[in-house]
């Protein structure tokens, strides 16, 4: 069986996603999935930038290195080359929707937080399921970013650890 493969989504793919990213990843490595993971953004206008400053900070304190990463647009291709697509808010998830080219494509996208054990019997339109893009704020916007992504990030490793192959 080959990786299951994740993309991340959120505005400019210099914040949300790109953490979201490195979140999983790490916790996907330490649950000993198969996974590749990436992220990007709805808008083109961060492409190539690294991740934002404050973000890199809020992950480092948290204990992950988001240094390597890029930022690029999504691109509605992908969708057949992910398992799973997956939108930071609700703005997103309208966008993914509308450049998904099929009903399959639909089928594999979600919000992030619906995975967080605490939200996931809410509706993907209720709002508590945002994470709040911290870029306008100041560092506790991103601390609570972090906070936010690594408890859904735990309910998503819950979710493949049903749904791919992982050593005994």
């Amino acid at each position: 069986m080959s990786a299951y493969r994740i993309c991340f989504v959120c505005t400019g793919n210099i914040c949300r996603s790109p953490s979201a990213e490195v979140i999983l990843r790490a916790r996907a490595e330490d649950a000993g999935l198969d996974v590749v993971v990436d992220s990007a953004g709805t808008d083109s206008y961060h492409v190539g930038d690294p991740a934002d400053q404050r973000a890199l900070r809020a992950m480092k304190t948290a204990g992950y290195d988001g240094s390597a990463h890029l930022a690029r647009q999504f691109d509605e291709d992908w969708f057949a080359e992910r398992d799973l697509v997956v939108a930071l808010d609700r703005g997103h998830l309208r966008i993914l929707y509308s450049l998904a080219p099929d009903d399959e494509a639909a089928a594999k996208i979600r919000m992030f937080r619906s995975f967080d054990p605490e939200l996931e019997d809410l509706d993907e339109d209720d709002p508590r399921l945002d994470v709040a893009d911290p870029y306008y704020g100041d560092d506790a916007g991103f601390t609570t970013m972090i906070e936010e992504l690594e408890a859904a990030a735990d309910g998503l490793v819950d979710f493949l650890l049903e749904r791919t192959e992982h050593p005994a």
